[in-house]
């Protein structure tokens, strides 16, 4: 057997040492091209792209080992994956905004053709009244003209306005049932008219057809309202712009295993739940009143097909005032007798003889045919919305980490294999301890707590609508930064500017007319009255 000579040993030992080595750093060597069609596949040039993996060392996001990716790789790349990520977020509220608006466009029709059912019913259930309807036609189109524009959002009382229907039509009633050679003056009949609580000319119709049509407008106008203002809220919501602790989270999430050779291993799931749940720890922040807010739309929709339901109430006025001159037509010498014992205390100068009663035939409502609105469809609709923003990290995740069955062979932000750290819970204050996400849990973002607190606004407007009761609000930011007037106890005051217009003022149903009359003015003057009896 022939030995190498002295001479070859030495380049013979060198390419054996050269091709162990090799042998044993196989990765040194790995071609970058996966990376480099991903990347110009998002539109990059491949210019200062490596053709195989360099040193890592000078990377701030991803891991500092072989890679694929340099540092200006990797600016371009967490900018990509943020504008992917807020695209993917937008995206998701979006559809929640177009049910919002979807739920708003159903039931405002569904509530302007009631509206315009009902008066358009007026003729036929009001000319057996004769000239009291014929004549004064104004008097109750005009009624229904505020109805609808307090419901679009004007500042005008609707107690006011249906004490002022009243007051005329008792004014009209009374003197046709006069004798018709007396003489009444406006001034008498706006005295008697004024005494319309001492004298209950209508019985108990007018006071409970008031707080019916007052609880009923009041609702309906402020779920509108709520729903617009969660539209809006939504909105916001979507453009506040992620933080850079966020950012930097991401790239690592989406883009770094595409920078070390892993571009086919999805992030694991509770990696990913880590990262969006610290991006989006202000949003999940939002839950508590978004759900409150949610729980008290459901419960008016819930009090719209309650017994009085929404459209028995609308589609029943025009029998309701019907009835409530059928009753004074009935018991008009009672009546008489009461505003003569005032004339007698010299309250009112003049009294006249009343002519004989005019006789109404009775007229019973029948429901609205075809309009009532599939309020459980609506609440259903509404549950959807619960816990939302508690759920967009989980959502979002669905759509981009692997599957619960794959958590042994995903990127971990490291490399591929199980991602052993708890997920953090929802909200700022549990994002403490994130280990993917840095945060100042002391820090919140002011713009979302302004959306909370309109949240909060409305939720309480709605639960007192359900109570018949119309209150304005301060501002949110007067709330948050405590400038308020000092005029409001506890966020809550008189209504005392235009409310809030979901929609234009100038649209109307048909049917509706505009108010064009002064009001009269209804000041109580019972105190007078009582202290003349009493010195009788």
């Amino acid at each position: 057997m022939a030995f190498f000579s002295q001479e070859m040993r030495l380049p013979v030992l060198l390419c054996v040492a050269v091709s162990l080595c090799a042998a044993a750093s196989p990765e040194e060597n790995r071609s970058c091209a996966d990376l480099r069609r991903f990347y110009t596949g998002k539109g990059f040039t491949l210019e200062g792209v490596p053709q195989t993996e360099i040193s890592g060392e000078q990377l701030r996001m991803c891991p500092q080992g072989q890679t694929c990716c340099t540092s200006s790789m990797e600016e371009r790349l967490v900018n990509l994956s943020a504008k992917e990520t807020e695209g993917q977020i937008r995206k998701a509220g979006r559809s929640l905004q177009t049910t919002l608006n979807t739920l708003r466009t159903s039931f405002r029709s569904y509530f302007t053709d009631l509206h315009g059912h009902s008066e358009g019913s007026l003729e036929q259930v009001l000319t057996p009244l004769g000239a009291l309807y014929s004549q004064n036609t104004r008097l109750y189109t005009d009624l229904y003209a505020d109805l609808y524009l307090y419901y679009q959002g004007s500042s005008l009382s609707l107690d006011e306005s249906l004490s002022d229907f009243w007051s005329r039509l008792l004014e009209r009633q009374f003197k046709i049932s006069a004798n018709t050679d007396a003489s009444l003056s406006e001034d008498y009949l706006e005295c008697v008219a004024k005494q319309q609580e001492t004298l209950r000319p209508f019985g108990d119709v007018s006071r409970d057809m008031k707080a019916k049509v007052i609880r009923a407008y009041v609702t309906a106008r402020s779920f509108i309202q709520a729903l617009s203002i969660s539209e809006e809220v939504v909105n916001k919501v979507l453009n506040v712009s992620l933080g850079p602790e966020c950012l930097k989270a991401l790239m690592k999430l989406v883009y770094c295993p595409h920078c070390h050779g892993l571009s086919s291993v999805k992030p694991c799931f509770n990696y990913c739940s880590n990262v969006m749940k610290g991006c989006l720890a202000n949003q999940a922040d939002l839950s508590p009143e978004w759900d409150n807010l949610i729980d008290t739309m459901i419960e008016v929709v819930s009090s719209f097909s309650t017994e009085p339901s929404l459209d028995a109430v609308l589609s029943s006025i025009p029998a309701r005032i019907y009835e409530a001159v059928h009753y004074l037509q009935e018991n008009m010498n009672t009546f008489t007798t009461k505003v003569r014992h005032l004339e007698e205390t010299n309250y009112c100068c003049f009294f006249p003889a009343p002519s004989s009663q005019q006789t109404a035939l009775e007229y019973k409502p029948s429901p609205t045919a075809g309009l009532r609105l599939k309020m459980l469809d609506l609440i259903k609709q509404l549950k959807v919305m619960h816990q939302y923003w508690v759920k967009l990290p989980v959502e979002l995740c669905k759509k981009l980490a692997a599957g619960e069955s794959n958590q042994d062979n995903c990127w971990n932000g490291n490399t591929k294999a199980r991602y052993l750290p708890e997920v953090m819970g929802d909200g700022l204050a549990n994002q403490i301890n994130n280990p993917e996400v840095e945060l100042d849990i002391t820090k919140p973002d002011m713009n979302i707590r302004q959306q909370i607190m309109q949240l909060k606004i409305m939720s309480s407007r709605l639960k007192n609508a359900l109570d018949g009761n119309d209150v304005d609000f301060q501002d949110a930011s007067d709330d948050i930064s405590g400038s308020g007037s000092g005029v409001c106890s506890g966020g809550l005051c008189a209504l005392s500017r235009p409310g809030l217009y979901t929609f234009t003022p100038d649209s109307k149903p048909a049917g509706a007319s505009a108010p064009q009359r002064s009001t009269v003015s209804l000041l109580l003057l019972l105190p007078p009255v009582t202290i003349l009896l009493l010195q009788r």
